[in-house]
């Protein structure tokens, strides 16, 4: 298709879908392929070209005092026959041709429109390139034509592949789709999407391939079923298809055949708008399929012209007029004059060429889904406002060398290159158009899904776009618009391995993609509170896993508390032991008088009581939650109460002896040091002693409260440690001495007359504190957290009840149950008869 112009451009199209090449011999003239199967589609987007050139002719405000022409070539689909095409436009440049009626030469251009696909596109561009011819495709999406070293010429109004990959990956994140499958078509255009896809997925982290296939060209019966198997058998439910209509076509006819349904097919731009894949026995497997299409436009005035189209019945045999006719014959189903060989006989009509284009259902006038050709209308005007800029240029203030301008007189190609960079304009429609520094243009898709209505129809619904922006890709998606073909209506899930709870860890699986992992609990102590955690993390000293391990709770404290069982009964031991004590002190008060009392120094024996009354009481010092004071008291009150009470015991059993002796012939002379100041004194002194002890403790080594996490980890034991543990040793050291000394002493004066019997019940007490305090040291040792406190406290309750039996059940027995014993005569008869 030619017109004829100022300025000429050239166009690549797909008008046939096959062609047959004629056997070719060395001696023979080179003959034509024979290009066969229509393509309304194709034929198409040649008009819109027409179109556009046409509208800028009659705008004066672009290019004005310039008319622009066309010389559009059919590709049939084929490799050869488009890059043929497009090395036969460029070649006019060579010489002048002078466009009259008569001329059948190829005029010269300044860029060419097309190719459709990448695989003629690269080839194309690769030969362009070495001139800077520019080529500005309008269907050409392979992400690897974005590279300027080797594509220097090349521009294009369709995004690079490498967005679409990225737009279906954010697809992908947003249903959770992390487990896929890939086929794409064994071409420029399938390979570098497959390439972009894995690279792309990986640093996005948006999930893993279950596989990769690749679409034979043809129909391989054999390698469709193996792929279609490979697809059955997979647990992924999302297949994603970078492939051309025939290549579906194919794949499509091997799915029905094994019934292979349940799978949320997306698709790329090459075939989300196909119409010949939208059937009722398809739906049923392709129905729900998300797609990513080009964007949709509106071309106003465009209907008006392709109804203007009409055969031209006396230059049927030129190639442009007969693709018109091609067209007019394949509509209407009629053949123009001469008809074939035997058409009329079969009932085949003739064109007249009269017939009307409205009244008959074709594509050519469905212009609501623009898209295709869309690009191509932006393409053909960002080469006419890059020849208007050109033409603008200000002599002496231009771009080129000596501040040059290019004209059309001597136009060089690559300056045409240069203006098509800065090229930046707005369509009707309200897109704007520019390129990038790879000649890209602006990327923006719309989302489509394939709806299948109740009544078998089918209807291709935009359901959102995905565009760049200042922030990055952004997504625009109606979910509930979005029609899902499984049972739920929900969106399916796909992936190799469910999310990992809270609570767990992801652990992948050895020999397989990363989507692929075990689900690990939480060890005890740690957690994770997100879903698809890769690690554990600890818990804060102060706390622990929960049962669920997904969140930290503060650990259980335990101590010896006064509220729980054990503790109640030890604090109400220890009361009883006080009020014990405090009732004998009053018994040996009212009766003091009493030989039984005045007996043996009563003075300590008052001191005695008030003693083990403190033991009883500091017993409460190990109770409750340790803190700083309590444990610096508790060991100091415990050393000192007890100091003083064996003390006191100690300084009885020395006087028993001393007065034992001073009965002697010449042994009153022992009384002297035994007075009421010498006991006193003794006792002060041994009891500073320990108050000295514990002193020097507390300042060099103090006890302080611990917790103690040793025994369980999940709980925390409050409990004061000591420090030192030589202080501690030499604090029970010097009570033991003590002990042991009063013991011995004792045991030697057990026999003594009845009126010392006093000296059988030291004895007998120091035999229970000592057994208590020896018992105690292995099972304080052993014993975990409050329980040891526990066992101190039953040690010093156990020894102070042994102390206050031993040495005043007797006496009280006799003061209160038998007064007749207490009496001076009494104790002194069983002296006498005895002696």
């Amino acid at each position: 298709m030619h017109k004829a112009g100022d300025v000429v451009l050239g166009g690549v199209f797909q008008i046939h879908f096959f062609s047959v090449f004629p056997d070719q011999t060395f001696i023979s003239e080179p003959q034509q392929p024979t290009c066969n199967g229509f393509d309304v589609l194709g034929f198409r987007q040649a008009q819109t070209m027409a179109f556009a050139i046409d509208e800028i002719n009659r705008n004066s405000n672009l290019l004005p005092n310039v008319t622009l022409g066309y010389s559009l070539y059919d590709n049939c689909l084929k490799l050869g026959i488009g890059l043929r095409a497009a090395l036969s436009l460029a070649s006019g440049q060579e010489e002048k041709v002078v466009l009259d009626e008569t001329c059948v030469g190829t005029p010269p251009i300044l860029g060419i429109v097309g190719d459709s696909s990448s695989t003629s596109s690269i080839a194309i561009s690769t030969v362009y390139g070495l001139y800077r011819v520019p080529l500005v495709s309008y269907f050409a999406t392979c992400s690897c034509m974005s590279d300027r070293q080797k594509f220097p010429s090349f521009f294009r109004t369709i995004p690079s592949d490498a967005f679409q990959v990225r737009a279906m990956i954010q697809i992908l994140i947003l249903f959770g789709w992390t487990w896929t499958g890939l086929l794409v078509s064994d071409d420029d255009y399938g390979l570098h999407a497959a390439q972009s896809f894995q690279s792309d997925l990986v640093q996005t982290g948006g999930g893993c391939l279950a596989y990769l296939e690749v679409l034979p060209w043809g129909n391989d019966q054999a390698e469709l079923r193996r792929i279609v198997d490979v697809m059955r058998k997979s647990t992924a439910r999302v297949v994603i298809v970078f492939a051309h209509e025939s290549h579906m076509i194919n794949l499509m006819e091997e799915v029905v055949k094994q019934n292979v349904t349940g799978l949320q097919w997306m698709a790329s731009e090459a075939w989300t708008s196909a119409a010949v894949l939208q059937t009722p026995q398809l739906m049923p497997y392709l129905g729900g399929t998300l797609g990513i299409a080009i964007r949709r436009g509106e071309i106003p005035g465009f209907r008006d012209f392709l109804l203007q189209i009409r055969p031209d019945l006396q230059h049927n045999n030129s190639y442009g007029n007969s693709i018109v006719n091609q067209f007019w014959e394949d509509t209407f189903q009629c053949r123009f004059a001469p008809p074939p060989t035997g058409w009329v006989e079969a009932g085949g009509a003739l064109c007249t060429g009269n017939e009307d284009l409205e009244n008959v259902e074709t594509d050519l006038l469905d212009i609501s889904n623009l898209r295709s050709e869309y690009n191509v209308y932006k393409a053909v005007y960002a080469l006419a406002y890059a020849v208007d800029d050109m033409l603008q240029c200000e002599p002496g203030r231009g771009p080129f060398s000596g501040h040059s301008c290019g004209n059309l007189q001597r136009l060089e190609p690559w300056q045409l290159v240069y203006y098509l960079e800065k090229v930046n304009f707005t369509t009707p429609f309200g897109d704007q158009v520019s390129f990038d520094e790879n000649g890209d243009a602006l990327p923006i898709y719309d989302i489509m899904n394939w709806l299948w209505l109740p009544d078998g129809t089918t209807k291709v619904q935009n359901v959102g776009a995905v565009k760049e922006s200042f922030k990055g890709e952004e997504l625009i998606l109606d979910e509930d618009k979005i029609f899902w073909n499984f049972e739920s209506k929900q969106p399916p899930q796909s992936v190799c391995s469910k999310s990992c709870p809270p609570g767990t860890r992801m652990a992948r699986k050895k020999g397989e993609p990363e989507c692929c992992f075990d689900c690990i609990p939480c060890s005890e102590g740690e957690i994770s509170n997100k879903t698809d955690s890769m690690e554990c993390t600890s818990c804060p000293e102060d706390f622990w896993s929960s049962l669920q391990r997904d969140h930290c709770i503060p650990k259980k404290t335990e101590f010896l508390s006064y509220y729980e069982p054990l503790g109640i009964f030890l604090t109400t031991t220890s009361l009883l032991g006080t009020i014990i004590c405090a009732v004998v002190l009053v018994i040996f008060t009212y009766h003091r008088s009493t030989p039984m009392v005045r007996a043996n120094n009563s003075e300590l024996s008052f001191l005695l009581l008030v003693s083990l009354k403190l033991c009883f009481l500091c017993s409460l010092l190990f109770m409750g939650r340790p803190s700083l004071w309590t444990c610096q008291l508790r060991h100091a009150a415990f050393g000192i109460s007890f100091v003083l009470c064996v003390s006191c015991i100690l300084v009885k059993t020395m006087v028993v002896l001393a007065v034992f002796k001073a009965s002697k012939p010449g042994g009153g002379a022992s009384l002297k040091w035994f007075g009421a100041v010498q006991q006193r004194g003794t006792v002060l002194v041994l009891t500073c002693i320990q108050a000295a002890i514990c002193t020097a403790w507390i300042v060099s080594a103090s006890p302080a409260p611990h917790k103690n996490t040793q025994y369980y980890n999940d709980k925390i034991f409050y409990e004061c440690v000591v420090g030192s543990t030589v202080g501690f040793a030499v604090l029970l050291g010097y009570i033991g001495l003590l002990a042991i000394l009063s013991f011995l002493l004792a045991f030697l004066a057990r026999n003594l007359p009845d009126n010392f019997n006093e000296a059988k019940l030291i004895t007998f007490s120091m035999l229970i504190f000592c057994a208590v305090w020896v018992a105690f040291v292995p099972a304080y040792i052993n014993s975990p957290g409050k329980y040891a406190d526990a066992v101190e406290v039953f040690a010093i309750l156990a020894s102070s009840f042994g102390l206050l039996v031993a040495l005043f059940g007797p006496k009280c027995y006799t003061i209160l149950l038998r007064p007749e014993r207490n009496t001076k005569k009494a104790i002194m008869g069983r002296g006498t008869t005895k002696s």
